[in-house]
Order: C-alpha cells, then structure tokens, then sequence
C-alpha cells in the first residue's frame, strides 16, 4: 500500500490537534496566512482557535496530498512532509485548502486560504 494511509493520516491529524493545544503553531508564511485569516474575518489571535475547529473537521479522505506525501523546501522545515486537505468546511462555511507540516511536535501551516481549486469532496 502506498502511504500515507488512512491510519497515518488520521495520526497526523491527531499530532497536530496535539501540538495545537500545547501552543506549539508556527507559521512558514505567516504575512500571506494572516491576509487569508483577515478575509475570513477573524484575527490572528483567533488562527488557534479556528486551526481546532478546522482540524476537528477534517478526515483521511480529505488527504490532498501525493503519495507518498512531497517534502518541504522552506528553510524552518525542510524535508518535512507535508499534508495538504481539501474540504467543505463548516467553521467557515466554504471550501478550505490547509497545509501543515510537523516538525519535532510542533505543527508549521504552509497554507490556510480557501480552496480555488474543484477538487473538493462535497
């Protein structure tokens, strides 16, 4: 089977809950993630809350990622896999893109924008 698989999904969604709740989030782009979360209408100082509601809403099948998933080339993550999903998101209510690294128990957002692609499950 290729990876990552559902399990390995799931785990990851799980480590990032983790980090999430003991404050270990940082941002690879936090200017263009800040813009998006403007948009939203909503602060920064709320990215953590809302990050715990988007995780709790996502699930293995929506894993947007290759197979096995690609490696960062950011320089505060490098070589660190990363795990894209797509989805209909309730919190926000619209499609959402999130992309997230982990890194040595913290979780890294690569993206957090709404999803301007049509490859969303609905």
């Amino acid at each position: 089977m290729s990876r990552p698989s559902h399990k390995e999904i799931n785990r990851k969604i799980s480590q990032a809950k983790e980090a999430l709740s003991a404050k270990q989030i940082f941002l690879v782009n936090a200017v263009s993630i800040a813009a998006d979360v403007l948009e939203w209408g909503f602060t920064v100082q709320e990215l953590p809350q809302v990050l715990f509601d988007l995780l709790g809403e996502i699930n293995p099948e929506d894993y947007a990622g290759h197979y096995p998933p690609q490696s960062s080339y950011e320089n505060e993550i490098l070589a660190c896999e990363l795990f894209p999903f797509k989805w209909i998101s309730r919190r926000l209510g619209c499609a959402v893109y999130l992309k997230y690294a982990l890194k040595n128990d913290q979780l890294w957002i690569v993206s957090l924008h709404e999803d301007r692609g049509k490859r969303v499950k609905k």
